[in-house]
């Protein structure tokens, strides 16, 4: 391309900027034909073997490979799949009814490349008019190899894929199934909370979440021991610490459904019927064990054989949590329930200290920082405490106003330091070790608690609008309390 000499240099600039953006564009054009000119070379050297996956089996159109549906599942997780030259794309309905998900799948005659452990291996879609199916290319030479680890890693990439994608459900047992054979009735599970959104520390959330990933990737490990695949859990502290919130985000990360075990509804010797019901990737939950033991609605004998029992044996891909409404794990309730085995994982809630309520704010209220922050530190640093419950309560109530909610927390921090209904244990948070928390006192009583709220209404009220009468109210909102007291 010859530039005409009078042309100013402006135009002079561009012109040679597009002739370096086309020549540099051309070179990358002649790299990538290079390389797949030199593939198709490498292709025909090579001795591949070819390994077809049908999606039916052969016996019967209506029965599915199961290997199939997997094999589908991976390659389209193939980053390899959005770099090819075609694609066939598609959409389905996504949880939310006015929103969508893409996905990409292998089309008729479309050709993906992946690599494992060193070795080139591809995917393809022969298409035609036969019956569906793909096909897996390997080079001789690697198949003793390769093939059989890079089945099970197809295997587990599809089903963690598939976890990610699938509707939780939330199952709850009755006691007029039993006799039907039908324990169990189910709805979706909803519930928002995350591991990342909860008011804990944060290097006791990074255990955890550790921990729940070993178990998730631990299948060959368990069976290497000769061990059932499956974890337990305790949760213990005051009610309101978030022992029931944080079981459902327990459920969220690992991608279970909840099998909710209300042990008032069901006799201890039918609770092998409700354990053999359960599907694998489930979280077990059995809230309140301390109480039920207590309270004779379920024997010792009979909660231990649920726990580890050999009848327990029989499935595998669970996790068993309970929970316990007290600060000490120990009190009232036999060791043998607490030994490993029964309960690996030993998990304390605490009451509210500054660090959670820091958590809450961001939470509930969006705010990082604030200038009362140094004096809700040191109320708590004093000894006042609210359980998480109480300060998130405080917190929704006066939503609209930070400032007044601040203000709020800190005058419940100032009564309940002054009445004297906090003791401390000074424990810190661990996971699978003895552990202690802070709680109110058992002196503190009902009547205590509606003059607290009172108050907080009061001080609400003179600090900012009146709650109106149509705002809705749960239990334990402290609006509702003091009009009841």
């Amino acid at each position: 391309m010859l530039i005409p000499p009078h042309w100013p240099p402006i135009l002079v600039t561009a012109a040679v900027g597009l002739i370096l953006l086309r020549l540099i564009l051309s070179y990358k054009s002649i790299l990538f034909l290079l390389s797949r000119w030199w593939r198709w070379l490498d292709d025909k050297a090579q001795v591949y073997q070819y390994f077809e996956i049908p999606r039916y089996s052969q016996t019967s159109e209506e029965a599915e490979n199961p290997l199939y549906r997997k094999a589908v599942s991976y390659v389209a997780s193939l980053p390899s799949l959005e770099d090819s030259d075609s694609a066939s794309l598609f959409f389905s309905p996504a949880r939310k009814s006015n929103d969508f998900s893409l996905s990409l799948q292998l089309g008729p005659g479309q050709t993906v490349q992946d690599s494992f452990q060193g070795a080139r291996l591809s995917w393809s879609n022969p298409g035609g008019g036969g019956p569906p199916k793909l096909v897996l290319r390997v080079r001789r030479q690697d198949r003793t190899r390769v093939l059989r680890p890079y089945l099970q890693y197809v295997e587990s990439v599809s089903d963690e894929t598939e976890a990610r994608r699938r509707d939780l459900k939330l199952f709850t047992n009755s006691t007029s199934g039993f006799d039907r054979g039908h324990v169990w009735s189910s709805v979706a599970f909803t519930h928002p909370a995350s591991i990342d959104t909860l008011a804990m520390d944060p290097e006791l959330k990074n255990r955890i979440s550790n921990d729940l990933e070993s178990f998730l990737k631990g299948r060959n490990y368990y069976h290497n021991l000769g061990r059932v695949w499956r974890r337990s859990y305790l949760l213990y502290g005051a009610p309101g610490t978030g022992k029931s919130s944080f079981a459902a985000a327990m459920a969220r990360f690992l991608g279970y459904d909840v099998y909710d075990v209300d042990l008032t509804r069901v006799a201890g010797s039918d609770l092998q019927t409700l354990l053999a019901r359960t599907t694998p990737k489930s979280l077990i939950l059995i809230e309140d064990l301390d109480r039920h033991l207590a309270e004779g609605t379920v024997h010792l004998s009979e909660i231990l054989n649920f726990m580890d029992g050999i009848f327990s044996c029989c499935g595998e891909e669970r996790v068993m949590v309970f929970t316990m409404s007290s600060d000490d794990k120990e009190g009232g309730i036999d060791p043998a329930v607490l030994r490993p085995g029964r309960l690996d994982v030993h998990i304390h809630f605490p009451m509210c200290d500054f660090a959670a309520f820091k958590t809450l704010a961001g939470n509930y209220l969006g705010i990082k920082e604030h200038k009362l922050f140094p004096q809700v530190e040191e109320e708590f640093q004093s000894g006042a405490r609210l359980s998480p419950a109480e300060v998130g309560e405080i917190m929704i109530t006066n939503r609209g106003s930070p400032n007044r909610a601040i203000k709020t927390v800190i005058g419940a921090l100032q009564h309940t330091s002054r009445s004297g209904s906090v003791t401390r244990r000074g424990e810190e948070n661990r996971v699978g070790e003895e552990a202690g928390g802070l709680q109110f006192g058992r002196e503190t009583t009902i009547k205590e608690f509606k003059k607290l709220y009172g108050l907080i209404k009061v001080k609400s009220r003179r600090e900012g609008p009146p709650i109106s009468e149509g705002m809705p109210t749960t239990p334990g909102d402290p609006y509702r309390i003091a009009k009841e007291g």
